[in-house]
This record gives C-alpha cells, structure tokens and sequence, in this order.
C-alpha cells in the first residue's frame, strides 16, 4: 500500500476501535510481553512497554508499514552516511558522528575532525579539573556556562541529571537574556575562581553575547586583570572569539552538521565534561554509540525507536490528540521535559512538507510535563478527569543511587505505576457509588458527590524503564529520543533539523529595540507601537 492507503487504513481502525477500552486489551493473557520491547544493552534491559495504548496488533502492523513507506530506513542510512538530508540548508546531519563509530561514507575529515576536538575537550576538561588551568585565585570552583537553546538544554539538563558523577567544579547555566538570570547565577560566586564557557556557534547570538558581557565585566568588577584568561569559547568562529581575547587553544567549535538541539555529545557538553570528568562523559557518548547501532541494524519490529516513533505517530496524528506529558518518576531528570520540547517541537512542529506543499497531518505533539511525583500534586488532575485526553510517557529507574532510601524509591515506582494504571482504568460511576455508599454518604447526595469521582480511563500511557540512571543510560536514553523524533519527521515528510520559526521573532526584536529607548514607528500596529511606549517610558 502507498503511505496514503495507510493512514487511510489507521483512520478506519482508529474509528472502528475507539470506543474499545484498552483495559480489555489485557483479555489475551499475552498482551503485556507483545506489546514491551526490550533492548539489552551493557548496563542491563531497556524496556518500553506500550500496552496500555490502543495499539493492538492491526494498528501496530500498518503503522510499521507506514515507516517502511515512508522510506525511513533508506532516509535513516543516507543521515548516518552524511548525505545532506537537511535540504534546505544543503547540509548533512551528522550529531551520530559526535558519539564515535562513523557509518561507511562519512567524509574521513569530518571523522579526524570530531576525534582530534574531543581529545582537546578532553584535556583542557582534565585540566580545569586538576587545576593545571586555574583562575586568579587558584583552581577554578566553578563553571557558568553562557548559551541558549540547544547550548543550553543539553547540558543543563545532563548535568543535574549524572549528579551522582559529579565530581569537578560546580556547574551553573545562563541562558535567559533577562537580566535577573545572569545576576541571580553569578551573586554567590567567586570572580576569581570561576571559569566562564560562552556556547554560541557564530558567536552573534544576542541574548548569549549580551549574557558573556556581563559575565566579562563581572569578572573585571571582581578583580580578574584579564576577564578573557577565564573564559573558554565553544563556538566555529574563532576569530570573534579572538576579538574578545580568548585564544585559539580554547576555542572548540564544531562542523555545520550538527544542530543545536543535537549537540550536547561534543563540545557544547564541555561544561558536561568538566563537571562528570571525560571517563563518564565517554561512557555518554558509548550509550548514545549503541542506540545509534540498535537504530541502524535492527527490524523495525524490535526497533525501539520505530516502536516509540509509532505510538507516537498514533496518538498525535491518528487519534488526534494535541499533547503529550512527559513525567520523568527520576527528580534527577527534572530538565527532561524542557529539553524533549526543543528536540520534538522545534524538530517537527512545521507546517509544510519537504516539497513546500502543506502538511496532510497534524505536525509535533506539543511536549509538556514535570517530574513524578510532582506532576500528581498539579496537573495530573486535569490528566485523569479533564476533557482533553493526555498520551502519558513515564520514564522509571529499576533502582536509586541511594540505597539507603531505597523505601522511597519502592514508593516512587510504585506512584508512577499506579498513574498508568489509573489512567487506563478509571472508575465508573458505578464504582464510585458503591464506594460512597459504603461510607455513609446520604442517599440524597450520593449520585452527586459521585460523579465528581469518576474518572473516565481508557487515557494511554507509555513506560519506559531503564536499569539506572548513569551516564551510559543517559546516553541510550537521548539518543532513542533523537531517533524517535527522526523517524516521526521522515514519516510526515518535513524536515526535522532546520527552524527556521526560531527568526521571525529574533528579526523583530532587533528592529523593536529603537522604539523601546524613545523612537517611534508609525508603520508598526497601535498595539506594539503602545506597549514599546509604556515599557520603554
């Protein structure tokens, strides 16, 4: 069938199958095993387990049949070979490339290239660590690393994430042009034991370079002679980094084939480094490495990506649904959330297809969520009774890094399994009467107080599982996500590594600063125009 006759063939299953409740899914004694996947890996199982889903076994066999369609696989290898598949920027799209093991067909420059700056990373990272690089006041205590997006949410999500492994200088992240950020991070800090990372690829970005002043003048105010032998640049333009007097030997740029969002796996995880040590950050990139190879080699029907891919595919697409919760049960993943909003929705949330013509589908889920338990005591309500239904992913460790709470961990996995059980199940009113009943509620009011307990069910949820949170997993973890929003995106036929919905904005604020120091724009709307008139007053 074309992809056309499928999504055709999904709708009818979907309208034929949408009163089902899911629960009686679990009638065939099987369900739970057919519908978890499980990659082995070096630190033990991964498991996804999409079972209380509405995915049976037809919906699952055309939405395999879809991403074989859609040409995923042969789109998959021309990504990993370099070919340029982010066409409208003529580029090749390499982040796999940053984790080691090139594919066959990736230029062997590219390759030396990524291999020569991680052995730099590496030992400049070694030596802020030993303190054989240090500051005006003895070895470095901590780190500020100045981004923003993809400079940012890689690695101030990663490192809170490995805390556990942290053994170097403190980390912080400065993203937000507002100058609360900047001054907040910086209040407790030593000027002249803090080492400054200034992420910005073209080092233009606006809000990172007005960030780094501060940052510099900072430094100047705090008794560093030269603000410039304390920073350290991660950018491809050293000659503007030279103009800010950092030197070449710590500069660490990276080729134009890799993405912003994607490149927390080379030196935009510097900070990374520095705060885990390289030994951990190269087990990272080997949990990356190895979902990449899983990705690469295995059938689509055991290939975790295509799998989590598919549910995705489901629910936004074919059901219907706007939304997805992501609830990391793991407070260490509290970042999480953010970080898979710019991977899927700056990836996939277009509007056109690759040919220009407008998207026949809806485009990215928007990503939202907190972590477990919180999101029970905030918005799971809404989740559970509102009149929107929430796709739940649930994201478990099979064990804490803390074995002497390991109680509270047994009541963590306990919360997050419950919430997916919930959500299926529900409570009829029937249910809910009885139980009012029981307790003494007068007759009178029992149908009333009841119906404020029911809960609908039939709600899906994913749960995915993983041994620990390691550095390894992390790795295996991010890279299946990456993945997953690759094969979502070569399926609706856009082009996941380009945003260009990121510069409109940047393009008008730039024009609107004028208007907020005093001039005035009589082409620009009575709104903007009045509001530049009062904030900037």
């Amino acid at each position: 069938m074309t992809a056309d006759a499928i999504w055709a063939a999904l709708d009818t299953h979907r309208a034929a199958t949408a009163g089902r409740p899911i629960l009686s899914l679990f009638d065939d004694p099987g369900r739970a095993a057919d519908f978890t996947a499980r990659l082995p890996t070096a630190e033990g199982d991964l498991l996804i387990d999409y079972s209380k889903t509405a995915i049976d076994a037809a919906a699952r066999g055309l939405l395999l049949d879809l991403i074989a369609a859609a040409g995923v696989a042969a789109r998959r290898d021309a990504m990993l070979a370099g070919e340029p598949v982010n066409e409208t920027e003529g580029r090749a799209v390499l982040h796999t490339l940053l984790r080691g093991g090139a594919a066959a067909g990736v230029r062997a420059d590219w390759a030396a290239d990524v291999a020569t700056t991680r052995a730099r990373l590496t030992a400049f990272a070694d030596a802020v660590r030993s303190g054989a690089f240090a500051g005006a006041g003895g070895a470095f205590t901590d780190v500020v690393n100045i981004g923003i997006g993809g400079s940012d949410l890689g690695p101030a999500m990663a490192v809170p994430a490995l805390a556990p492994y942290v053994d170097g200088p403190r980390a912080h992240f400065v993203s937000n042009v507002d100058g609360a950020h900047v001054a907040d991070v910086l209040r407790p800090l030593d000027p002249c034991r803090t080492l400054a990372v200034i992420v910005s690829k073209t080092f233009t970005t606006v809000e990172t370079m007005a960030n780094a002043a501060a940052v510099r003048d900072w430094l100047a105010a705090g008794g560093v002679a030269e603000p410039a032998a304390q920073m350290a640049a991660v950018s491809s333009a050293a000659h503007r980094a030279a103009d800010w007097g950092i030197p070449a030997d710590r500069v660490f740029g990276f080729g134009d084939y890799v993405g912003g969002r994607y490149s927390v796996w080379g030196p935009v995880g510097l900070t990374l480094m520095m705060a885990i040590g390289p030994a951990a950050f190269g087990r990272f990139l080997d949990g990356g490495r190895d979902m990449d190879r899983h990705f690469a080699a295995a059938p689509p029907a055991g290939n975790l990506p295509m799998l989590l891919a598919a549910t995705g595919l489901w629910h936004t697409q074919v059901c219907g649904y706007p939304t997805r919760a992501v609830l990391p049960y793991d407070q260490r993943l509290a970042r999480l959330p953010a970080y898979l909003q710019q991977l899927e929705m700056e990836s996939n949330g277009k509007g056109v297809a690759m040919d220009g013509a407008p998207l026949a589908r809806p485009s990215a889920a928007v990503v939202w969520g907190e972590p477990g338990t919180n999101a029970q005591h905030a918005f799971m309500q809404a989740v559970h009774q509102g009149t929107q239904v929430v796709p739940v992913e649930i994201l478990i460790a099979r064990r804490g890094h803390e074995p002497h709470l390991a109680h509270q961990h047994r009541m963590l996995a306990a919360n997050a399994l419950a919430q997916a059980e919930a959500l299926m199940r529900g409570r009829s009113f029937e249910t809910a009467r009885a139980m009012l009943a029981a307790r003494g509620v007068a007759t009178a009011d029992l149908d009333r107080q009841a119906r404020h307990r029911v809960f609908p069910g039939n709600r899906p949820s994913v749960v995915i599982a993983y041994p620990m949170l390691t550095p390894y997993m992390l790795g295996v973890l991010l890279a299946l996500c990456e993945h997953r929003v690759f094969v979502e995106g070569a399926v609706l036929g856009l082009n996941s590594f380009d945003q260009w919905g990121v510069e409109l904005g940047k393009e008008l604020a730039l024009s609107l600063e004028p208007m907020l120091a005093g001039a005035d724009d009589p082409a620009r709307d009575g709104s903007t125009r009045a509001l530049a008139a009062w904030l900037g007053g």
